[in-house]
């Protein structure tokens, strides 16, 4: 590693991000005026290194001349969702090991007994130590040091790779944990030991076990994967630190980040929606909903005043919560390679089966055979068989319009057109559902917000999305298909701590509130000065997670300082009550659950004016028009101007329909849509009426 770094950060910085289909990657040249690299790659399902290293490659820039690489990865999701996991094993509180399987009394499906459940650590897996520690802190057991010794060896001889040590109330008291720790230190062959208070210390056995338990079980494939990155980067000539972007939409170094892995099991989609706020604020718009949709999966947020939203309540999936800071995304199994099929009952259905980047959609040459939502947009002339990347074997137009004919049409009554715009549609509809998500039933009208589109399919679907649900504008970053890329080149660093206090505020220790939030404060300053990149600036904010005594949900409620007084906590947090729910309870107590605190390293700005060459621009509108073709929209076709996007004028106004074609992705104006261009290369259209 080259100490001498951070003399140099930022002078040229590759952002590199790998989805289910593509490896994207943005380079920004600091040395050149902010020249910018661009790459999009298929990605490497068997070793994700080697789809980095080629997108890399792709630029032609020298990988020895790159000062930093910023890396979001799917590695610890993809592990997660296909129980791909390491071989773990827990210790816990004798008569508390069945914790994490019997979770929250819910089940798979809210009708009927059906659906399965696995915990991430089988039972044969989880032991028990006597010990205990009460709610309080106060110890009522000692740890029994012959027991821990005894169950650390019985996890070794099972082949246990990881472990996890999980004491009840250890947020309150940590002292077995941590010597439990130590004892099995003295044993275990590596440092995978995940103690559930270091990772979460905050009331909740079954959420502070299973953060544990996920953290523990990635920690070794995220290892293997870091290593095998930091080697193939090595053989090119980067001999440097590089970061790695966490869920919350922070960066932390990648000798750091297996420590806590479980932070980045949100990685991909966080950085694309801090890519998102960044891009939103210089273009003035700070009420956003992400909708990014991809190959294999569509992921929406939301960000008010360009802050994205963040929770520390996040379920990937059923029975799965992984209680750490992430930012919030909504999920739905809907992407460009989404497969269509017609189900028993005759209903077209959408996924969440896909294609995937091998074989992919039919138009991708590679042997797909299943229709897709992007064999969709090709049947329907949104696409442009040409323009399609990484395809091996050119599928006509014709051929993948009497699949959906056969596949679909037959048994609904449609020709292999009208079928192609079924799906659309009804890809459409769930996706807009994928959106309700985080805006309606959370509260908020979607006409307080823009739609910002991006992914490699995002743009193609936006305008119909934002006209279903009432959206008046859409937001079309200069580079929607490798934004994710550039969330990694654009995001801060930042660590984020949270301590479970659990007190009516009427008997609160101020002195003790403000040591908590002190003690945050510099835990996250010495990690973030133990970085090789150093920030321009150091943003340090608290809040409260409280709830009126009696009540079972939180709210959480911005502190302005670590010094707040009993009065001004209870009046904050009304006032937050009101806010949500316009009542007003002044009889009740409040109490105190959690206390939080983000500190962010905050990294030099980026212009972004140049992710499109202004040299390539053309004069005229009519100089970046390609072709007149006819798409399909609402059941007609109408001939349709076709514009290269990079070619467009910054002064260009332009009327729907139209297509705006460019490397990374193609944007559909549909009749009655109006769009104009900002300084930064934004596409920013007003959706008409329907």
């Amino acid at each position: 590693m080259d100490e001498k770094f951070s003399a140099s950060a930022g002078s040229v910085v590759a952002g590199i991000d790998v989805g289910g289909t593509f490896t994207d990657l943005l380079l920004i040249d600091g040395k050149a005026g902010g020249k910018v690299h661009i790459a999009k790659t298929p990605t490497t399902v068997e070793n994700q290194a080697f789809g980095v290293v080629s997108a890399l490659g792709a630029t032609g820039f020298p990988v020895d001349a790159i000062d930093l690489i910023v890396h979001g990865t799917t590695t610890t999701t993809n592990a997660v969702l296909e129980r791909r996991l390491a071989r773990t094993g827990m210790i816990t509180t004798r008569g508390f090991r069945d914790v994490i399987e019997l979770g929250r009394r819910t089940r798979p499906q809210p009708y009927g007994m059906t659906g399965t459940f696995v915990p991430v650590i089988p039972r044969d897996l989880r032991l028990e130590v006597s010990e205990r520690v009460e709610a309080s802190g106060a110890v009522r057991i000692q740890l029994d040091e012959a027991e821990m010794r005894d169950a650390v060896k019985k996890l070794l001889d099972a082949g246990c790779e990881s472990l996890v040590i999980h004491f009840l109330h250890s947020y309150a008291n940590p002292a077995h944990e941590q010597r439990g720790a130590e004892i099995a230190a003295e044993i275990w062959p590596n440092g995978h030991i995940t103690t559930g208070h270091a990772l979460l210390s905050e009331a909740r056995e079954f959420e502070r076990g299973v953060t544990a338990a996920v953290n523990a079980s990635v920690q070794p494939i995220l290892e293997r994967y870091v290593e095998r990155l930091r080697k193939e980067l090595a053989a090119k000539g980067y001999a440097r630190d590089f970061l790695i972007m966490n869920g919350n939409g922070g960066m932390i170094s990648a000798r750091f980040v297996t420590l806590e892995s479980a932070k980045t099991v949100m990685s991909g989609p966080a950085s694309g929606v801090i890519a998102a706020a960044y891009t939103g604020k210089r273009a003035g718009f700070g009420n956003l909903v992400t909708y990014d949709m991809g190959g294999t999966s569509t992921d929406v947020a939301l960000i008010r005043n360009a802050e994205p939203a963040v929770s520390n309540e996040i379920e990937i999936e059923y029975a799965m919560p992984i209680h750490v800071p992430m930012v919030a995304v909504h999920t739905v199994g809907a992407g460009g390679g989404s497969i269509a099929r017609v189900d028993a009952a005759g209903l077209i259905q959408i996924g969440p089966e896909s294609a995937g980047a091998n074989p992919g959609p039919i138009c991708y040459g590679r042997g797909g055979a299943e229709p897709t939502i992007t064999d969709a947009n090709l049947v329907l002339g949104r696409l442009a068989p040409k323009k399609l990347l990484a395809v091996d074997n050119p599928v006509t137009v014709e051929r993948v319009t009497g699949i959906f004919e056969e596949k679909i049409g037959k048994r609904t009554g449609l020709s292999g057109v009208e079928a192609a715009g079924a799906v659309l549609r009804l890809g459409n509809m769930k996706m807009a559902g994928a959106i309700r998500m985080v805006s309606v039933s959370r509260g908020h009208d979607p006409r307080d917000f823009a739609l910002f589109a991006f992914g490699g399919a995002g743009p193609l679907h936006a305008t119909a999305l934002a006209r279903e649900l009432g959206l008046p504008r859409v937001l079309v970053p200069a580079r929607p298909g490798i934004t994710n890329a550039l969330g990694c080149v654009v995001a801060d660093m930042r660590h984020d701590f949270v301590n479970t206090i659990n007190i009516p505020v009427g008997a609160l220790d101020e002195a003790s509130l403000r040591e908590v939030l002190e003690r945050h404060r510099n835990e996250g300053e010495a990690l973030i000065a133990k970085e090789a990149v150093k920030p321009d600036a150091i943003r340090v904010t608290h809040s409260a997670d409280m709830q009126f005594v009696g009540q079972t949900h939180i709210i959480n409620v911005p502190l302005p300082s670590s010094s707040v007084s009993r009065e001004t906590l209870q009046q904050l947090f009304e006032k937050a009550y009101f806010a949500r729910f316009k009542v007003e309870l002044p009889e009740i107590r409040a109490n105190l659950v959690n206390l939080n605190t983000s500190v962010t390293g905050v990294r030099p700005q980026i212009d972004l004016s140049r992710l499109i060459d202004p040299a390539g621009r053309a004069a005229t509108l009519e100089e970046a028009r390609r072709e007149i073709r006819p798409v399909w929209y609402h059941g007609t076709w109408h001939d349709t101007p076709v514009y290269a996007r990079e070619r467009l004028p910054l002064d260009a106004v332009i009327e729907g329909p139209a297509i705006l074609e460019q490397m990374d992705a193609t944007t559909v104006l549909e009749p009655g849509d109006h769009a104009r261009s900002d300084a930064d290369g934004n596409i920013i259209i007003d959706i008409g009426e329907a």
